[in-house]
């Protein structure tokens, strides 16, 4: 937990907590830093790792959709846009890693703490909503994305031709959503889910899993249709869309690359893997920053602009709903959804944690009934050993505050999603954050911390670097909020899904 109340952003094998515990201990033990916590190994290339597993993720499908809406010239240079951007601000923050000092400063072990540090008053608490806020949204844009994958795995048996091909019939989502929500209630009691060491290796062997696949598809496509690309310099042209359409799509575009890219809220919690100085984690991590979105910004590229040339203007949202209208391998297209549902019903337990744990925090701080709020009831999982006096018991402690809590959130994360479109959810979400988090705090904490003069060049350079990202923030909403209203006029988001 952070110092301020807020609980530490959960990151797989990444984040740690710190107890009093372990407060005392030498600078030269083996077990822990000089500040008492226990010792971190990370290099380099492992805090690479964790960002290459965060970034990449199912938004990654979405890609060819918003290169479809910019275009050859107008896509890839937004996408390099947003990475020099992310870049640069993560360089910012991750300066911000110690106060003072940047090798013997205090530690500021999460994204709270490092606001909480520099800035003050009501920008901690703005902050802390914008994360949670965002955690929420995410949630309901991961269970709609579970949704559409274990449909898609269903749909070589609802074609009406023996070939598994033409037109499919309609499959409802909703048994899916609610099997996904079933599991969700039962990860969600699982105590420091985000702890278990293989989490992080599961999850980036089905990302780079799904990822891979749709750009080998991409691939073949363009193979397939002898190298005709029906694509155009500016994206979809008027004629097939109308110019406000455009308008509104084209801004929808920027949110899903916005989405592409954000991962700002745990670079902190990344960073404080790495070893101890020298060098200081913030050099590292710079190089570390670097590696990562220059890897992840070239995969962007080929999946997003081959998908592009395998479909043209006809682009679809989630790349692999159009490749199984196609003659693909449909086993190949189930291997690749299996992998996006695993990886994101890891992510949705892991994304949440953070949530869980403030609230819980917050309910103990807040009523006066203690034994509801932190007590447990010790439920055997082998009752037959126990009473024989096995000597293999194994028992789970249910907290009747955490089965209520978070079983009420994995069914409104359900429910809500039901009632909404699942892109356009996802793009008003990554808009909404982006700007605060991705670049306004980061570019202030920068400020504060490093005392740069009002009115300077390099503060008035902050300061536009700062607007220009807010405009996009806002065109990027407004698109979104555009799409979502579009979209709830012609279908039903969970219901029926093709």
């Amino acid at each position: 937990m952070g110092e301020n109340g807020v609980p530490k952003q959960c990151y797989p094998s990444a984040a740690m907590e710190v107890t009093s515990t372990e407060l005392g201990h030498t600078a030269g033990s083996k077990c822990y830093d000089d500040d008492g916590r226990p010792k971190r190994t990370g290099t380099m290339w492992t805090a690479s790792a964790h960002i290459i597993t965060a970034v990449i993720r199912s938004g990654v499908l979405s890609l060819a959709w918003a290169i479809a809406q910019l275009g050859w010239v107008a896509g890839p240079a937004v996408m390099l846009l947003f990475s020099f951007v992310t870049y640069y601000t993560s360089a910012l923050l991750a300066d911000c890693y110690r106060s003072g000092d940047e090798c013997t400063g205090k530690r500021n072990c999460t994204y709270m703490d490092a606001v909480n540090a520099n800035l003050s008053g009501i920008k901690v608490q703005i902050c802390g909503f914008l994360q949670y806020a965002n955690i929420v949204g995410v949630a309901i844009g991961y269970t709609i994305a579970v949704s559409i994958s274990t449909v898609a795995i269903k749909r070589p048996n609802c074609f009406p031709t023996d070939d598994g091909h033409g037109n499919p019939l309609k499959t409802s989502g909703t048994p899916y959503t609610i099997i996904f929500a079933v599991v969700g209630i039962f990860m969600s009691q699982i105590p420091d889910f985000d702890q278990i060491s293989w989490l992080p290796f599961l999850a980036v062997v089905m990302s780079f899993t799904y990822s891979t696949i749709g750009l080998g598809f991409g691939i073949a496509q363009v193979v397939i249709n002898k190298g005709v690309i029906k694509s155009s310099l500016t994206g979809i042209s008027v004629g097939m869309r109308t110019q406000m359409d455009k308008v509104w799509r084209s801004l929808q575009a920027l949110g899903d690359i916005a989405f592409a890219y954000s991962y700002s809220v745990i670079l902190i919690e990344i960073q404080d893997t790495i070893r101890s100085p020298p060098p200081s984690e913030a050099k590292v991590m710079r190089r570390a920053t670097a590696v990562s979105v220059a890897v992840t910004t070239l995969f962007f590229m080929l999946c997003g602009c081959m998908g592009y040339a395998a479909f043209g203007d006809g682009a679809p949202d989630n790349l692999f709903t159009g490749f199984g209208s196609t003659y693909a391998p449909f086993w190949i297209l189930d291997v690749a959804n299996v992998a996006v549902v695993v990886h994101l019903a890891i992510a949705y337990q892991v994304h949440c944690q953070p949530l869980f744990a403030f609230v819980e925090k917050w309910a103990a701080s807040r009523w006066s009934d203690p034994w509801y709020i932190t007590g447990e009831i010790n439920v055997p999982l082998n009752p037959w050993s126990s009473s024989a006096g096995g000597r293999w018991c194994y028992s789970y402690k249910l907290n009747l505050s955490r089965l209520t809590w978070r079983t009420a959130f994995v069914v409104a994360s359900t429910v809500v999603p039901m009632l909404l479109p699942f892109n356009s959810v996802l793009r008003l979400v990554a808009a909404l954050a982006f700007w605060p988090l991705t670049v306004h705090f980061p570019v202030d904490m920068h400020i504060e911390q490093k005392k740069v003069p009002k009115w300077s060049t390099r503060w008035v350079c902050l300061q536009l670097l700062s607007l220009a990202c807010l405009i996009i923030t806002a065109a990027s909403a407004a698109g979104s909020v555009a799409g979502i209203v579009s979209d709830l006029k012609v279908q039903k988001p969970v219901a029926a899904v093709a």
